[in-house]
C-alpha cells in the first residue's frame, strides 16, 4: 500500500510539473512571439530544450522547496498524503488561472500547498519552517518583481540612451535578433528554477517514506523525470497566458523584449545559485515586461490588466493552501471510507 502511494505522489509530482510547463511556456516565449522575433512554434521548441537543460543544472532550490516542512516519520502513509494534497492543491490552483489566462505562480502555488495541507495535518504529523518560507519564499516573492521591474526599466532606458541616433528600424531589427539569445536564457532559468521545485517535492515524498535520507544527493531519476514533464509541458504551450503577457499589459518592440528577457534571466540565476530561493518566473518576467513598458510613458502599461495579475499573485499562496487543505481532508475522508466500509 505504502509503495502505491509513493508511485502516485511521484506520478501526481510529474503531472504538477507538466502544467508548470504548460502554465509558464508563456514565460520564456510570449515576449518573442509577440514582437515577431520567433514564430510560435520555433519558440515552443527552443523554450522546451532549454526547460530540459536548465533543469540539469542545479539541486539548490529542490532542497530549499524539501526544507520548507518537516514530516513525522513514523506514519509514512498519512505523511505522503501531505504531500500529495499539497501538489493536488497545487495543480487545482495552475488549472484555474490557466483558464482565466492569469500568468500566477506554481512555484507560490507549489509551497502554498505544502504549507496547507501540513496545516489541515497538524502539528503532530507535519511542522511549517516558517523561517524558511519568509526567508526563502515571502521575502524573495515581494523582492523579485519589485528588482525586476526597476531593472528593466534602467536597462532599456540605457538602451534607447545608447541607440537614440540609429533609426529606430534599424534597432529593432537588430534586437530581433538577439532576443532568440535573450529567450533562451529565460527558458534555461525556468527550467533551473520550476523543475527543481518538482524534485523538491518527490525528495521529500522520497525521505518521508524512508526511500532517502535527507542528506543525500537528488537520485538521477527524480532529476530526469522532472525535466523531462516540465520540457514537455512547455512544447504543450500555454497560449492563453501567452496573450496576456504579450499583448494585453502592453505592445512590446524588440528592445523592449529583449530587456524584459535579459533582466529576468538574470534575476532568476542570480536567486537560484545565489539566495538559493524559489522564485516565480512568472512574477519577474511580468513585472520586467512592465518596467521595460513603461519607458515609453506610463500610460502604455495597461495597468488594469496588471492589476488582476498582481490579485491573482498575492491569491495564489492561500488559495493553493486552501486548495490543498480541502485535498488532505477528502483524501483522508476516502481512505477511512474504503477501510471502515469496504475493509480494504
Amino acid at each position: 500500500m505504502e509503495l502505491a502511494i509513493v508511485i502516485t505522489v511521484v506520478v501526481v509530482a510529474l503531472v504538477f510539473d507538466y502544467t508548470n510547463g504548460f502554465h509558464d511556456a508563456a514565460n520564456a516565449i510570449a515576449t518573442s512571439v509577440s514582437t515577431r522575433a520567433l514564430t510560435p512554434r520555433i519558440a515552443l521548441i527552443l523554450a522546451a530544450v532549454m526547460n530540459f537543460v536548465g533543469a540539469l543544472l542545479g539541486q539548490k532550490v529542490a532542497h530549499t522547496v524539501a526544507d520548507t516542512l518537516s514530516i513525522a516519520g513514523d506514519d509514512a502513509e498519512h505523511a505522503l498524503t501531505i504531500v500529495l494534497a499539497a501538489l493536488l492543491g497545487a495543480i487545482a490552483w495552475n488549472l484555474i488561472t490557466w483558464y482565466f489566462g492569469l500568468p500566477s505562480s506554481s512555484s507560490h502555488a507549489l509551497i502554498g500547498g505544502l504549507v496547507g495541507a501540513a496545516l489541515a495535518a497538524g502539528p503532530d504529523l507535519a511542522t511549517v519552517h516558517w523561517q524558511t518560507i519568509v526567508d526563502k519564499v515571502l521575502i524573495p516573492m515581494v523582492a523579485s518583481p519589485i528588482v525586476g521591474f526597476c531593472l528593466a526599466f534602467l536597462v532599456m532606458l540605457s538602451i534607447m540612451w545608447i541607440f537614440k541616433s540609429r533609426p529606430a528600424a534599424k534597432v529593432h531589427r537588430s534586437f530581433r535578433g538577439m532576443q532568440t539569445i535573450s529567450a533562451s536564457a529565460l527558458a534555461l532559468g525556468h527550467g533551473l528554477q520550476d523543475a527543481q521545485k518538482t524534485m523538491g517535492v518527490i525528495f521529500l515524498a522520497l525521505v518521508a517514506s524512508g526511500h532517502a535520507d535527507p542528506n543525500d544527493d537528488l537520485p538521477l531519476w527524480v532529476i530526469v523525470c522532472a525535466a523531462s514533464a516540465i520540457s514537455l509541458g512547455t512544447y504543450s504551450g500555454g497560449w492563453r497566458i501567452m496573450r496576456t503577457l504579450g499583448r494585453k499589459i502592453i505592445h512590446l518592440d524588440p528592445a523592449r523584449g529583449f530587456s524584459a528577457e535579459s533582466v529576468g534571466a538574470a534575476v532568476l540565476y542570480s536567486t537560484a545559485y545565489i539566495w538559493q530561493a524559489p522564485i516565480s518566473t512568472t512574477h519577474t518576467i511580468t513585472s520586467a515586461i512592465m518596467g521595460a513598458g513603461a519607458t515609453k510613458r506610463f500610460s502604455a502599461v495597461r495597468w488594469g490588466v496588471a492589476g488582476n495579475i498582481v490579485t491573482a499573485w498575492v491569491l495564489t499562496f492561500p488559495a493553493a493552501g486552501l486548495a490543498a487543505a480541502t485535498a488532505y481532508e477528502l483524501i483522508r475522508l476516502l481512505h477511512g471510507l474504503f477501510v471502515n466500509v469496504l475493509g480494504l
